[in-house]
Parts: structure tokens; sequence; C-alpha cells
């Protein structure tokens, strides 16, 4: 008996492109973190945190995910946080995450860049020995802090560029368009390394385009708001450029008011190299299985969607041909032993 479609979608294997890890720290982490290293939160225990988890907007967020972050001072606890998000990624079928990190949350705090990376670093070591699943690291840019600060922080990662897989752009889009970073992003590129930026969820459409023709990215991270301008969806349609969505974190940050307003659909349709991610997990209502569930419920996808999306996560991802291949073999396997070998041709 064919599994059903929702089973399918959450145990297919898929690619997670989009996804901060100072954003997967659960609150019982963060308290034991706290306790560990002698940090104070401004919250009683782990319900009262639990509870400040209503967001009015993408600042209200920020705001509590930079006071949360504070817990993180050694490498064992970027380990920590790196192997619990993995676990809880794995069992939702993931194969391979490049999983966010940000950089200048630290290093102010004085956590030097070697202390966050190597943390990281044995953290997706020890779930990739448990689980097989496999990780690239893509550190990001702070957009709300200037262009000179983002240079001072490459300069910082430079002992370390073979062991970083890209740069990202992140935090606050009001008022921080990606052509404040242009020079910066060119360096990145110089350097060899593919570049993405958040853009298109709190910002207009008109930061997609910038954010392709100034910064030159290879991903677009949400891009949601692109439905507001028919000439770039056929853009970004005809380019195959892809869109890491991540639809419960634009709901509970208010972009849609419910999830049946996601523009999901509407990029699918028109033909868009979409994909879905969980961004900041531990404050937006769950992990990728979360968000695919919150989909199947809101829009009933048939399994030629999901089989679209899982293979659209391979086709974005920074591997090479040979890889993708092999995870593409194994997402068509799982459909047909599934019962669903027509959603793979459809």
């Amino acid at each position: 008996m064919p599994a059903t479609i929702l089973d399918l979608a959450l145990g297919m294997p898929k690619a997670e492109l989009h996804i901060h890890i100072e954003g997967s720290l659960e609150p019982e982490l963060a308290f034991a973190l706290a306790q560990r290293n002698g940090v104070a939160l401004p919250f009683a225990d782990v319900d009262a945190l639990r509870r400040a988890y209503d967001f009015e907007d993408l600042q209200s967020f920020l705001d509590l995910y930079y006071a949360c972050a504070a817990v993180l001072r050694t490498e064992a606890d970027f380990h920590d946080l790196m192997l619990a998000y993995l676990r809880r990624a794995a069992a939702d079928g993931v194969v391979h995450a490049e999983v966010f990190f940000d950089p200048q949350t630290h290093t102010p705090r004085g956590v030097p860049f070697a202390t966050v990376l190597a943390g990281l670093e044995s953290g997706a070591e020890a779930a990739r020995k448990e689980s097989g699943i496999s990780t690239r690291l893509i550190p990001n840019f702070l957009r709300h802090l200037s262009e000179e600060e983002g240079f001072a922080a490459l300069a910082e990662m430079a002992p370390f560029i073979d062991r970083i897989h890209g740069f990202g752009l992140d935090s606050s889009e009001r008022g921080h368009p990606p052509s404040k970073f242009e020079r910066l992003f060119a360096r990145c590129r110089e350097l060899g390394k593919p570049v993405v930026a958040h853009a298109g969820e709190e910002g207009p459409p008109a930061y997609i385009v910038e954010a392709l023709d100034l910064l030159k990215v290879s991903r677009i991270d949400h891009g949601v708001r692109a439905v507001e301008d028919a000439a770039l969806m056929a853009r970004l349609a005809r380019e195959r450029m892809p869109l890491t969505v991540c639809p419960l974190s634009n709901v509970r940050l208010c972009v849609f008011k419910d999830m049946r307003e996601h523009t999901l659909p509407a990029l699918l349709k028109q033909g868009l190299c979409a994909t879905i991610n969980c961004d900041d997990p531990a404050y937006f209502g769950g992990y990728l299985g979360d968000n695919i569930r919150a989909l199947q419920a809101a829009f009933d996808f048939d399994a030629s969607v999901w089989y679209r999306l899982a293979r659209n996560s391979f086709e974005a991802s920074f591997v090479d041909a040979a890889q993708r291949g092999v995870w593409v073999a194994a997402l068509d396997a799982c459909f047909t032993q599934a019962g669903y070998a027509d959603a793979i041709a459809a």
C-alpha cells in the first residue's frame, strides 16, 4: 500500500539550505549553556523564554535572538548546538545541510572566530559519524552593521578560508539594501566562494534584483515577495535561481497572516526553483518536518510537488554534480518504492 503523501514528504531524502545555527538554540539548551558558562538570561525559566517567542516583525525576533546567543562561549557550546540541530535534521530526512552562522554575533563578545568554527565543525563531524549527514558552513555578514565592519570580519576569517563554503548576508532587511555590501561581496567572490543573500522577505522585490545584479548571488534566501514583480518572477524562473523559502518563519514574522496566504504555490506554479527550509527553528515553530506538515495542511500538495521541492534542494546545493546525482537517485528510489513513480516524471 502506498505511503501517504505526508509520510512520503517527511521521509524523502532532501537538503536544507537555509538554517541559522544560532536560531536552532532551544530554550532548554540555552539555559544549560547559561549555567555552564555563568551567563544570566533575562528570563526566569524555559517556559518564560518560550513565551517571549511572539514576534511582531523581524526586528523583534532579532532582539531576542542576539540576547540568547550570549550563552554561546566555548567550542563545546558550538559543538553541542550543531550536533543537536543535525540530529533533528537527520530525523526529518535531511541528508545534507548548508548551515549559516553569524561570526559578528560572537567575535565582539570576545569569542574568536576559530572557536566558533572549530565547535561547529566538530559537531558536524559527530553528526556525520552518527547518521551520514553532510554539512557545509556559510558565515553571514550582519547587514545592520557597516560594510567596513564586514571587511574586518572577512579579514578574521581569512586564515580559515579553505574551511568555509560560501558567504551570506542576513539580519534586518529594512533600510539595509544589498547594494550596501557590493564591494564586500565582490571580494568574497574573488576568494572563489559562492555568495547568497537574504532578500525579498521584509524587503521589496527590488532587493532581490540588487542581490542578483550587484552581489551576483548564487541563491536568494527567502525571496517570497518576488511575486509582486512579474518581470522578476520570469527572470528567476528563466535563470533557475534558487529561493530558500522558510514557510513557518514567514508566518511567525508576520510576512503572511496565515500559511494559506503564503506565496510558495505561486512560485512553484511559475516554475521557480523553490526549496523548503526551517530558518530559525527554535523560534519559529519547528524544524523541516514541521514546515512540511504545515504546508501539507494548508495546500494539500500532491506527490509531484514534494518531489520537485526535494530535487530543487539538491540542485541548489553547493556540492558537485556527482554527489547531486547520488542523492537524486536515492530520491527517485524513495518515490518508486513508495508507489509514486509517476511523480518523478510529472
